[in-house]
């Protein structure tokens, strides 16, 4: 044995632990667990009711252990099935021209292309930039374009409402408008090459939006000024969430107004666009109580 092997086993019978082991201590009794474990009792948030008042969104929905119930599972299920439905539906071929609409198409030859190939809903086809340079008005203040995007649910819905009430509201506030384009399997940037063609100063889409948990009826509107190809997200002012239970088109319609008419005013538009010359078009205020659509039956 090393003499520092000696040294240890010395230190520890002189202080009477020369097992490694500590005593054996005698564990107390452990009750049994009970028969049934009991959830406390769900209380209500006032916070939450009230919230839930003034949003379509799942607020205070409750739990069941760690789980959620199975009533708010059902109403998931429900609504994401209405989203992957909006997303699959087309817009139909000719669908702009039964609106009273100039139909164009991207460069995208199918639905499922167009899913998996954002850049070709981003530019007209041929045959699609021909009909834009021969029937529509040129050299305009806002160009209004209507398009499918994610949900052609929604633009066939309240696209051609959204866009009689735009123009409408632009021309109360002295702007011109040009001819209403229809554009299927398209994009937000397809705006530019539009309004580029047109010579519009201000180029509008408005387009069925990415849909949401029950909300696959919504159109987003997107305005830029001096539209041409090679713009940038950074160049665009937008408004979401356009539907009956969000920011109601009337409401909407107003407000893209007034965005064409400070870009205008101001020459810019995007992160330059100085939105304090909106005025009460820009306030935030809170909405009238919303009831959220309900599904799936209790």
């Amino acid at each position: 044995m090393s003499r520092t092997r000696q040294l240890i086993a010395g230190l520890r019978d002189a202080l009477g632990s020369a097992d490694p082991l500590p005593p054996p201590v005698p564990i107390p009794p452990v009750p049994a667990p009970p028969a049934r474990v009991y959830a406390p009792r769900p209380e209500r948030s006032a916070f939450a009711a009230e919230a839930a008042k003034h949003t379509t969104a799942l607020v205070g929905i409750g739990h069941v252990g760690t789980r959620y119930a199975t009533d708010v599972v059902l109403q998931f299920q429900a609504e994401l099935a209405v989203a992957h439905a909006a997303v699959a539906a087309e817009l139909p071929e000719h669908w702009g021209e039964a609106n009273g609409f100039v139909d164009v198409r991207s460069r995208v030859t199918s639905h499922r292309e167009f899913l998996l190939r954002p850049d070709l809903g981003r530019r007209l086809d041929d045959d699609s930039l021909a009909v834009v340079r021969s029937r529509c008005t040129k050299n305009v203040d806002v160009q209004v374009i209507v398009a499918d995007g994610l949900s052609a649910v929604a633009c066939a819905q309240t696209g051609k409402q959204l866009a009689e009430l735009v123009v409408a509201a632009c021309h109360a506030r002295g702007l011109s408008t040009g001819t209403i384009v229809a554009a299927r399997f398209a994009r937000v940037w397809l705006e530019d090459e539009i309004g580029q063609e047109v010579g519009a100063r201000v180029a509008m889409i408005l387009l069925g939006e990415r849909p949401g948990l029950g909300t696959g009826d919504g159109l987003s509107a997107y305005v830029v000024y001096g539209p041409k190809v090679g713009n940038t997200d950074g160049d665009r002012n937008m408004i979401s969430n356009i539907h009956a239970r969000g920011i109601v088109p009337p409401l909407a319609a107003q407000r893209l107004a007034a965005f064409a008419q400070a870009m205008i005013a101001q020459r810019k538009s995007g992160v330059e666009l100085d939105l304090s010359a909106l005025g009460g078009e820009a306030s935030r205020t809170y909405r009238e109580p919303q009831v959220r659509l309900r599904l799936v039956a209790k």
